[in-house]
């Protein structure tokens, strides 16, 4: 087949003209169709929200109906993940709700832990706390240990104020301002083991 610049041209035209009208024909049947939202998930709150597993800061879309975790998946929107999520943050869902291999239906964590939980020296079997108990048992403890273990000066008679029974290890997501908190608040107890797993 001889193609002359005639020849081409059409083709380019009939090419342009086609694709006019099926982009034509579509927009007139979807604009039809967004009318009726009975298609749309009803009473569903869409939240951005960020990983909870490592420093990478990655965003999410979180959908809630009822008071219910229905989806979570990556935000496309977020300049980081740009809506991608590792295996460890795609299972995040599953922090909350499971899906069972009999039926496919989702249910609650079975799994869960919803309250503090501790096992006293001895014991074989973990015994479950309020969390104000929890906060007073575990406060309780930092005043013990930072009081058996604090050193006012080093064996040169320098001022250190410090205690080295406690450690420091804060979370990946936390923000500046809550670093610094926390590192006001440990310093202020004498601790010299600071780190940070957003670093490792």
């Amino acid at each position: 087949m001889d193609l002359t610049r005639r020849s081409f041209v059409k083709s380019i035209g009939l090419a342009f003209g086609t694709s006019m009208a099926y982009g034509l024909a579509t927009q007139s049947s979807t604009l039809a169709f967004a009318d009726d939202l009975d298609w749309r998930l009803v009473n569903t709150e869409e939240f951005t929200n960020i990983c909870c597993y490592c420093s990478g800061g990655c965003g999410t879309i979180v959908s809630v109906q009822d008071n219910e975790l229905i989806n979570l998946e990556g935000d496309s929107d977020h300049p980081i993940n740009q809506g991608g999520l590792c295996a460890k943050g795609a299972s995040m869902f599953q922090l909350r709700n499971v899906i069972t291999e009999e039926t496919r239906e989702v249910i609650h964590n079975p799994n869960r832990k919803t309250h503090p939980l501790v096992r006293r020296p001895g014991a074989s079997e973990w015994e479950q706390l309020s969390w104000d108990q929890a906060i007073l048992e575990i406060a309780r403890h930092v005043k013990e240990t930072r009081d058996a273990t604090f050193v006012e000066q080093d064996e040169n008679g320098v001022t250190v104020n410090r205690t080295e029974a406690i450690a420091s290890l804060g979370g990946s997501q936390q923000n500046c301002e809550e670093d610094y908190l926390i590192l006001k608040t440990m310093r202020s107890l004498g601790v010299v083991a600071l780190d940070n797993q957003a670093r490792v």
